[in-house]
């Protein structure tokens, strides 16, 4: 039997070996220069590297975040007490209307 080879194979193909090669051209070329040349500053910012604003968008993400799961704890909870509800309905739905009809009692027909 042939080697079933389509063009999509061959072309992932030879973009993952293009793919490798650039990856390794590229990180043998990294690396640094001069090791003396490196200076660490001292910041005397007590916020770091974030910021009052960064702070804020921060906090304004986790009470969000938190915002979020409640309203989808909610939500949950809201759902499966509708299914509650429904269920209760057609419960009552077919106690009110039985697959058969009510008996009635016999009255002679008057002639």
């Amino acid at each position: 039997m042939r080697n079933r080879s389509t063009l999509a194979r061959r072309f992932s193909a030879q973009l993952l070996r293009v793919g490798i090669a650039f990856t390794v051209l590229v990180g043998a070329g990294t690396g640094v220069a001069s090791a003396a040349d490196t200076t660490t500053t001292d910041t005397t910012a007590s916020f770091g590297l974030l910021g009052p604003v960064g702070l804020a968008a921060v906090l304004l993400g986790v009470v969000g975040m938190a915002l979020g799961v409640v309203r989808a704890r909610r939500k949950a909870q809201a759902e499966q007490e509708a299914a509650v509800v429904a269920e209760a309905a057609e419960v009552t739905e077919n106690a009110e209307s039985p697959s058969r009809p009510a008996l009635t009692p016999y009255r002679r027909p008057s002639a």
